[in-house]
């Protein structure tokens, strides 16, 4: 019985990290959209921000990542 619960608390936390993974794709799709917006309004300037957008999403997707792991730990983890 002791052990049920153990892998109950494993799979809630788990299940809890692996919301940071589509807070992430949330992330990422506020990046673009702002980027886009931007880009719309002003198009001369859009080719210097190209860096910027991809850095915003590496970081964006890097914290999905972590929350990917994070449940994969807590799955996984004896």
């Amino acid at each position: 019985m002791e052990g049920d619960i153990a892998n109950m608390g494993q799979f809630i936390g788990a299940g809890l990290a692996a919301i940071g993974s589509g807070a992430a794709a949330i992330g990422v799709g506020h990046v673009a959209g702002n980027f886009l917006a931007g880009a719309l309004r002003n198009p001369s300037a859009a080719a210097g921000q190209t860096a910027t957008l991809f850095i915003g999403i590496a970081f964006a997707e890097a914290l999905g990542i972590f929350a990917f792991l994070v449940a994969l730990l807590l799955m996984f983890a004896v």
